[in-house]
């Protein structure tokens, strides 16, 4: 199983970045797609999480982030908008082969991350 993360970049305060997180295998529409972050000294924390048919957030970015699919791309995105330099992180994607979950535990199949770094 691969999952591949990007999209990330520097961005000021205030702007949108959108990242792709791109998984293998064959039915994806039944996987749950979760997006997670860990900045520098910091745990890793959820963000958002879609399944297939549903999607929730943290607190934190509830009504800023928007995360979405393309099934038939094998495609899950994390829009993001409005951001705030407290969203610099590397931001992970994974993947669970059954409903969307907020916890790291629950996911069996990581990416690699990708750097977004907010300037104020």
């Amino acid at each position: 199983v691969q999952l591949q993360a990007s999209g990330g970049g520097l961005v000021q305060a205030g702007g949108s970045l959108r990242l792709s997180c791109v998984s293998s295998g064959r039915t994806f529409r039944n996987y749950a797609i979760g997006w997670f972050r860990q900045a520098p000294g910091k745990e890793r924390e959820f963000v958002g999480a879609i399944g297939w048919s549903g999607k929730i957030y943290a607190d934190s970015v509830q009504g800023r982030f928007n995360v979405s699919r393309d099934n038939s791309l094998n495609t899950a995105y994390l829009q993001m908008s409005s951001l705030k330099p407290e969203d610099t992180a590397v931001y992970l994607c994974a993947r669970r082969d059954r409903w969307y979950s907020r916890h790291e535990k629950d996911y069996a199949y990581w990416g690699q991350g990708t750097q977004v770094t907010v300037s104020s």
